[in-house]
């Protein structure tokens, strides 16, 4: 009986031989699988819990808070009417993803979070209901301003971290979840092998490959996940062994992408919002010195003096077709220097008893590029400021050096200067742009921010100043942007 069992098998096929070595294991695997089955039946259940947590957590836009709070500020400056607008849909709207949170059945700890931006949902349906209750009663402007800068951009400042935060935990959830399956699988694994050990040779060299196709793609997933919570979010997982890791990994890498993505568009929109702003301020032109201009060149009209008239009104002509620049926001140093020229010229008529100007820059600077309206802001902070405050002729320099990777524009007046403490604070909100604003010094570090943006943060402004004997600004910039 034995011997014909062995010279069935020894000359049966290699497919016969491999389905009969599978037989020897199907009593004990299959007892192996059910338990197999009891524990992952019970693990699916929890992971499916918490990424149904996660997915619904992903439909709250990430861009609820800007598009929000736009909402409110055009309701508040009268741009669009309540009704218009309908804030409190997008409110019920976000409740309503709340409500879908609560169903998903998410981590314990993160139950308080839901509390929490419920409660937010609910000040911010207040604050707007206010708003409204004051645009009905008329004179509403200041109070709802106050709000919407004190209260609806914090609520909402309050709900985007929350729900940041809540889609922080559900992933951990989920990394403690995958980890105790790291161990279950290993567990196993462990039972596999030595079910396989006492069978057969064959069923042994299976033994070696099934339990490596399994363990292999797991720490290559574990690989990632430490990558990740060290904050690489560049890392991604390529692994394309077994359905479950397979899916396991993609889910892992779109939750990596979601992550870079989010992360990409609030700082890309910070970025932009912040470089709209600035150049917002760079095109608005000074209402009182176009005005002025013109009253003086009526005045110049007037006494007959028509070669002044000519004179001005092409000063004027060139200082606005330098400041349009066909819509440029980077012109040469040549026609910045022209531009500021332009602006001189016509202070100089205006005030011939009080200023006078130089200008000199080296020729070989005129090519290189500058941020648009860089040196008027100064030019036009060392008048105001500096020589008409001191009530006596005073004197107005730019000058320029080049050195190996940048050069410097200097502007420099003799008039009144800066106390020193005055003088620390402006220097230290210029190279901080996390210092505190203030008004004072507004033009200048508006200046200083283009120059940041559009050419690095190595550049910009220094400012030097003596009180009572005058001030100097130095703007560094890059030889090739």
């Amino acid at each position: 009986m034995g011997g014909a069992l062995k010279r069935f098998y020894r000359n049966s096929s290699l497919a016969t031989k491999i389905r009969y070595s599978y037989l020897l294991i199907v009593i004990p695997m299959l007892i192996f699988i059910l338990i197999c089955v009891n524990y992952l039946s019970s693990y699916n259940k929890e992971y499916d819990a918490m990424v149904d947590s996660a997915v619904a957590a992903s439909k709250f836009s990430m861009n609820f808070k800007s598009d929000f709070d736009y909402k409110i500020y055009l309701i508040v400056v009268g741009n669009k009417t309540y009704e218009q607008s309908n804030p409190i849909a997008d409110i019920e709207k976000a409740k309503g993803i709340i409500e879908g949170l609560k169903k998903a059945k998410g981590s314990r700890k993160n139950l308080e979070r839901i509390r929490g931006i419920e409660k937010y949902l609910n000040n911010l349906e207040e604050y707007t209901r206010r708003i409204r209750d004051n645009q009905i009663k008329g004179d509403s402007y200041d109070q709802n301003i106050e709000i919407w800068e004190n209260d609806v951009q914090i609520v909402t400042s309050l709900i985007r971290d929350s729900v940041l935060e809540y889609i922080y935990y559900e992933t951990r959830e989920i990394e403690t979840a995958r980890a105790d399956a790291q161990l279950m699988y290993y567990g196993f694994i462990k039972i596999g092998i030595l079910i396989m050990m006492g069978i057969s040779a064959l069923l042994a060299a299976l033994s070696f490959y099934i339990p490596r196709s399994i363990t292999r793609p797991i720490r290559e997933l574990c690989q990632v996940t430490d990558q990740v919570a060290k904050g690489n979010l560049e890392v991604r997982s390529d692994i394309q062994e077994g359905i479950d890791i397979r899916v396991l990994s993609d889910s892992l890498n779109i939750m990596i992408s979601k992550i870079q993505e989010l992360l990409d568009t609030v700082k890309r929109e910070q970025t932009n919002l912040r470089e709209a702003e600035l150049e917002l301020l760079q095109s608005q032109i000074n209402p009182h010195f176009l005005y002025n201009t013109l009253d003086t060149i009526v005045w110049l009209a007037e006494s007959g003096d028509q070669k002044q008239v000519v004179n001005m009104i092409g000063s004027l002509s060139s200082f606005f077709r330098i400041s349009l620049s066909q819509g440029s926001d980077m012109v040469t140093v040549e026609k910045e220097l022209k531009h500021v020229a332009s602006y001189l010229q016509i202070q100089q008529v205006r005030y011939q008893d009080i200023l006078e100007y130089e200008i000199h820059v080296p020729d070989r600077l005129n090519a290189y590029q500058i941020p648009k309206i860089t040196l008027q802001p100064l030019v036009e902070n060392a008048l105001y400021h500096g020589i008409k405050n001191k009530r006596r002729r005073g004197k107005i320099e730019i000058t320029g050096e080049e050195y190996a990777n940048h050069f410097i524009l200097k502007v420099k007046d003799n008039g009144i200067g800066m106390e020193q403490e005055f003088l620390r604070r402006l220097n230290l909100e210029l190279n901080d742009h996390t210092a505190k604003k203030e008004k004072n010094f507004f033009a200048l570090s508006n200046v200083n921010e283009r120059i940041r943006l559009k050419c690095g943060e190595q550049y910009g402004l220094r400012v030097f100043s003596t009180d009572g004997e005058g001030t100097e600004i130095w703007v560094s910039l890059p030889v090739q942007i």
